[in-house]
């Protein structure tokens, strides 16, 4: 009687989270519907969890993600227009890589800046060291020179 008590504790205890880890069943009849559902549920970003895509997210708002994009691939809408139709409901932020836009220049644009920036600057320093090395010693300067490497060469 005490393990019959046990095993239905124990069953009671585990029954929510069972529950919780039920796994979603998508019915297509196409392997490429099947295909494009796994490429839009990767691609598109959970709104709730940060860097994680809906496919991959456990999140109530993931799964009302997917399920609309099981809706309109049904509905027979191209990726294009469920990925708009996810854009115009959840932002920008749904997607991984934003769309180039008047907005987003500066997001796209920085870090090329940056590089050619950073290039520019290390040839103007190479090119200065080059023309302060290349310049030569005035009298006094090579008499100060020689002075100095005459007392190293005495110790």
């Amino acid at each position: 009687m005490a393990g019959l008590i046990r095993v239905l504790l124990l069953l009671a205890l585990l029954g929510p989270a069972l529950a919780q880890a039920a796994i979603e069943v998508r019915d297509f009849d196409d392997p490429v519907m099947r295909d494009r559902f796994a490429s839009l549920t990767s691609t598109l970003r959970c709104p709730k969890c940060q860097n994680q895509a809906i496919g991959d997210s456990d999140s109530p708002i993931a799964g009302d993600m997917r399920e609309r994009v099981f809706e309109q691939l049904q509905a027979g809408r191209s990726d294009k227009e469920i990925v708009d139709f996810m854009v115009r409901r959840f932002g920008d932020y749904v997607l991984y890589n934003p769309r180039l836009e008047g907005r987003t220049l500066l997001l796209w644009g920085l870090p090329v800046a940056l590089v050619l920036g950073g290039g520019l600057l290390v040839a103007l320093l190479v090119r200065a060291r080059r023309r302060a090395s290349a310049r030569a010693l005035n009298d006094d300067e090579r008499a100060r020179l020689n002075a100095l490497l005459e007392r190293e060469d005495d110790r």
